[in-house]
């Protein structure tokens, strides 16, 4: 009767439309009652139909390591994005199930905020946040038990994808890739399995040397086959200190002048030398051997200090020749005058002309016989090579200094009496220093076509100057045009994509790696972030690394077959351009897809901007490492690293 009453007032062609609008709602509601999901309702399609039907990428989600509130969910995973969310996670993370855990269906993954990381909930700033372990126990097998993809989307590489216009792109079917089951490394003894480095801890190799004289045994030996293996997180694995509170664990602040941009620290320490030196806009690369007892370059990392792994032995470090404003050495136990000063003459060919060494050492204040032959055989070298002594002092506490110019010309290295040692030549071989015996011949200061001697301008002019157009180290010619097109290209897409598009905490990045750097682009359009980026030339590319030199940046060659001279887990984030292609004709993409993911910190990101069909290639291969990938604009692939790990058969040290 009530219900009569209520429609009485409507006319007879609307009552039939609302009383089938109150059934309608009503068996719906019947419908929610034993299974209160949207896959329950008649009027929602099948999941799977849209699997199979639609030729528009559909993420996949799995993640369930950290359990969130319920939401709104489609109940096999699959969940749905709104055409105005530029980018969407896909995730292959195959923790077990979490009862309760849902996946939000209205845009997950926005990418205007930080994707869910383990430790989400810790204050980013407290260093003893409890971190969640790594996940040893589920292998990728596990995904497919939770429900989170198919046997198909794997094996295809399927990702979330967004063109231009933040629709889905269809595409055609690829061919399914090969994925790697994958193990933890085995390393040789002596070796801590967790700061594994593969060219750094060849232990067989290692044992084969004739000779430890010269540091041989802290110079690259890279093994074969390649390591297609994981580095396993250490026990109770933390991550670092956040900038700038980790710099200043150490010494309080220096300063320092802005004529001078980059500096080269031997034998660094903890690089409190470099950390200070920050604030006034000098970079400096500072290095030092493997250590396995202090471990002193990767306390520099964590605390988000430039650093790298080098030593002076049988050969060249790898920069380019007239590259640092300034080299320091503070203590750093070497033997600058031995093999007939070939240490010192590196220095010579990677410092720019004008340029200082500054040196504090035992036998520059020390008396002791010792450090009288030490020093006396210092000065006869210096003298040697023209280096002008600018100032030798001692400070109260009897720790003294001497800090020594190279010359701006070549006209006291015509005068010396005696010619050695002799100046190198261009008939000397080629100038890449990568896999090169150190030379026991000296740089010149100025070479035969009269370049080498002009000092940059001032910072941050000096970033935008005008360079020369050719290569130093080959007879490759670079237009001002290709280098000012390359900074404006990278000044646009990361100030409208990679800042605003891609879901990464910009405020939680401090080391950052470009792995195929060019003319220094990328970097260049970071230099206002909080962050510092190491500029990684590969040896098989055109020789820009000068030029990013000449710009107040820094940088190395690399090899990318083989491993980078640094300690697993000390960078924020790896960015790759239109390597990755070439790269994979030389090395499996399983290689270098277990270097980045020895590089990279755990709940970090590397971005991959290539082609299309080169992007889907490396997207299953991270989604077997149980990365969580992006693809944006058919152009970049933004893939985060868990925590997860295969499991272990043994001890992990």
């Amino acid at each position: 009767m009530a219900i009569s009453s209520a429609l009485s007032f409507l006319s007879d062609r609307k009552r039939p439309i609302v009383v089938a609008v109150i059934l309608f709602i009503v068996l719906s509601s019947l419908f929610l009652l034993p299974n209160p999901t949207p896959s329950a309702l008649p009027f929602f399609s099948s999941p799977s139909s849209h699997l199979s039907s639609s030729e528009t990428s559909i993420p996949v989600s799995s993640n369930a390591s950290t359990p969130e509130p319920p939401t709104s969910a489609a109940s096999n995973g699959v969940s749905s994005s709104s055409s105005a969310a530029g980018s969407v996670p896909v995730s292959a993370d195959a923790s077990p199930p979490v009862t309760g855990t849902a996946v939000a269906s209205d845009g997950v993954g926005d990418s205007t905020t930080d994707p869910p990381r383990p430790d989400a909930t810790a204050d980013p700033g407290d260093a003893e946040a409890d971190v969640p372990q790594p996940d040893h126990g589920t292998s990728p097998a596990a995904a497919e038990e939770s429900g989170s993809a198919g046997n198909n989307e794997t094996a295809a590489g399927v990702s979330a994808e967004r063109d231009a216009e933040g629709q889905g792109g269809g595409a055609a079917v690829e061919e399914p890739v090969e994925l790697p089951s994958w193990e933890l490394c085995e390393v040789g003894k002596g070796v801590v399995a967790a700061d594994y480095i593969p060219c750094l801890d060849n232990v067989k190799a290692i044992k084969g040397l004739k000779s430890l004289r010269h540091m041989e045994h802290r110079e690259r030996h890279c093994p074969e086959p390649r390591p297609r293996c994981l580095v396993p997180l250490p026990e109770r694995y933390r991550r670092p200190v956040p900038w700038p509170r980790s710099r200043d664990m150490i010494l309080p602040n220096i300063q320092w002048g802005i004529h001078t941009r980059t500096v080269l620290d031997v034998g660094c320490g903890v690089a409190s030398f470099g950390g200070y030196l920050l604030d006034r806009n000098v970079i400096t690369m500072s290095f030092a051997p493997k250590d396995e007892h202090e471990a002193q370059i990767q306390f520099a990392l964590e605390r988000g200090i430039p650093a790298f792994l080098a030593v002076i032995g049988t050969q060249k470090l790898p920069f380019p020749d007239n590259s640092f404003d300034v080299i320091h050495c503070a203590r750093c136990r070497v033997h600058w005058y031995a093999d007939g000063g070939k240490p010192l003459l590196e220095l010579n060919r990677v410092l720019r002309p004008g340029g200082y060494y500054i040196w504090s050492a035992t036998p520059v204040y020390r008396k002791e016989q010792r450090d009288k032959d030490d020093w006396n055989a210092m000065i006869a070298l210096t003298k040697s090579i023209c280096w002008r002594t600018v100032v030798r002092s001692r400070d109260i506490n009897k720790i003294g200094v001497v800090i020594y110019q190279k010359p701006t010309s070549n006209s006291c290295y015509l005068m010396r009496k005696n010619n050695e040692p002799p100046l190198c030549s261009e008939s000397d071989g080629s100038r890449s220093p990568w896999y090169t015996p150190l030379d026991s011949c000296l740089f010149p200061a100025v070479s035969s076509s009269g370049g080498g001697n002009s000092w940059p301008i001032s910072w941050p002019e000096r970033l935008n100057m005008k360079h020369s157009t050719t290569s130093k180290n080959t007879s490759i010619q670079f237009s001002q045009e290709k280098i000012d097109s390359e900074a404006n290209n990278w000044k646009d897409l990361v100030s409208e994509v990679y800042l605003n598009e891609f879901a990464v905490n910009w405020s939680s990045v401090r080391n950052v790696m470009d792995m195929n750097a060019g003319f220094g682009g990328f970097a260049s359009s970071l230099i206002q972030q909080p962050l510092w980026v190491m500029n990684v030339v590969p040896v098989d590319q055109p020789d820009t690394l000068p030029i990013i030199f000449d710009r107040g940046l820094i940088g190395v060659y690399h090899d990318w077959c083989e491993s980078f001279n640094t300690y697993p887990r000390t960078y924020d984030l790896l960015h790759m351009s239109y390597l990755l292609g070439s790269l994979t004709k030389r090395c499996h993409i399983t290689e270098v897809a277990a270097e980045i993911d020895r590089i990279l910190r755990p709940g970090r990101w590397f971005v991959l901007q290539d082609t299309i069909e080169v992007i889907r290639k490396m997207d299953p291969v991270l989604r077997s490492l149980h990365y969580k990938t992006t693809i944006i604009k058919r152009q970049f692939l933004v893939a985060t690293k868990g925590f997860w790990r295969p499991d272990s058969t043994g001890p992990q040290s």
